[in-house]
């Protein structure tokens, strides 16, 4: 089906970093009825010497004919690419022209490049990359997938219509219609963001729509079990075996600080005699690869103790007997019922308990506390420090309120 509207307009462009006096960029946009690109010629010129009407450098100087002949060699071959795509009987954009001139013949799409990423990328799974980390590409997909189908009715969408207004309401969608927090929405987005940027590299897209887009994280609390908490789950006698277990696991973690990965993948070789004579656990985490080192406690050592001949562990070579995510998950909200605790428990919490509760509140220095968790940085353990410092602020509301008691 040929196109109702098609023109070339050769312009100048004012450079990203300009100073007085610096040549414009001579840039050539193209349109097919309301679609435009704009594709660089790769020549500068001083705009006091251009004819803006006919797109053209001024005068009969030898630069000036260069750069019109240049001009003209272009346009030739963006007319060219046209009516090969005519003759081809294909569908007529600017951005099947552009990727002609570019040497690019197959259309790209968003879905399809997408799937075939995360095809190659189970394939380094695990020697290179978690299944976490496949999952949320996984869920990401279908995110996307689900997105298209509602916003464009169809399976699949062209990748020159990766622009900022796509990833904006991209981002609206999952706040609204898929009801993400901000910070679920943006983990979505940046998962989506390393399938665009692979696009950029391949000189499919010309630019990154991500550019211009805020991926910035709002700052949120932290669930974590309090000393008290944590004392009601640890002396709970259950007449259930499996909450039994789910329980000794959730506080191995919450003395530990290992997050479920960590303790699913732990093996009993990953336990070691430190320099000290005590226990330790020598690993790496599951999530960023990188290694840690923690001393076990009397209560994770006794767990450990506890499950030692456990068939499962004997078989697998495993320290714990754990459960599934979702299964552990799911047992964990019926512990903090039967204990009276109001909290929305997930195993994830023990990971901020050990932080906060069982380290930080008891004077361990932050910096031992971040080298534990297996932090990359100190930056990502201070956030913990700030529920503590209010913790110290509420306690010591305690302090004075007794020392007026004292007073009379």
């Amino acid at each position: 089906m040929l196109e109702k509207n098609f023109s070339v307009n050769v312009y100048l462009k004012k450079p990203k970093f300009y100073e007085a006096g610096d040549p414009f960029q001579v840039y050539i946009r193209i349109t097919v009825d309301s679609e435009r690109v704009e594709i660089t010629a790769k020549r500068t010129w001083d705009p006091k010497r251009w004819n803006a009407r006919s797109g053209r450098a001024e005068g009969s100087r030898e630069d000036a004919r260069e750069l019109n002949k240049c001009i003209d060699a272009l346009t030739h071959k963006i007319h060219e690419a046209r009516r090969q795509l005519i003759e081809a009987n294909k569908e007529i954009t600017p951005y099947n022209i552009k990727n002609l001139l570019n040497g690019i013949n197959d259309r790209k799409y968003i879905i399809e490049v997408f799937k075939e990423h995360n095809i190659a990328f189970e394939a380094l799974v695990p020697r290179e990359y978690s299944a976490g980390t496949l999952d949320l590409f996984k869920r990401t997909l279908l995110h996307t997938e689900s997105y298209i189908k509602w916003k464009y009715k169809k399976e699949d969408l062209e990748i020159h219509n990766l622009d900022y207004e796509f990833i904006e309401r991209f981002c609206f969608w999952l706040k609204s219609v898929r009801k993400c927090q901000h910070n679920s929405a943006m983990k979505y987005l940046t998962y989506f963001k390393k399938i665009v940027l692979l696009c950029v590299k391949r000189k499919w897209l010309s630019q990154d729509p991500f550019a211009e887009f805020s991926m910035a994280r709002r700052e949120t609390t932290r669930p974590y079990l309090t000393k008290k908490e944590l004392s009601v789950i640890n002396q709970k006698e259950f007449g259930v075996e499996r909450l039994t277990l789910v329980r000794d696991i959730f506080l191995f973690s919450c003395y530990t600080g290992l997050a479920y990965a960590d303790v699913q993948k732990l093996s009993r070789m990953d336990v070691i005699k430190g320099e000290d004579g005590r226990l330790w656990i020598d690993a790496k985490r599951e999530k960023t690869e990188t290694a840690f080192k923690l001393p076990l406690l009397q209560i994770p050592l006794g767990i450990l103790k506890k499950y030692e001949d456990y068939p499962m562990c004997e078989v697998k070579g495993k320290i714990l007997p754990i459960l599934s995510n979702q299964k552990m998950n799911a047992y964990l909200k019926e512990i903090a019922d039967v204990c009276g605790i109001k909290k929305v428990l997930t195993f994830h919490i023990a990971r901020h308990t050990f932080a906060t509760t069982v380290t930080l509140s008891n004077g361990v220095p932050i910096e031992t506390v971040s080298k534990m968790l297996g932090h990359k940085s100190l930056k990502q353990t201070q956030h913990y420090a700030k529920i503590v410092d209010a913790k110290i602020g509420s306690d010591m509301l305690v302090l004075e309120e007794k020392l007026a008691a004292e007073r009379g």
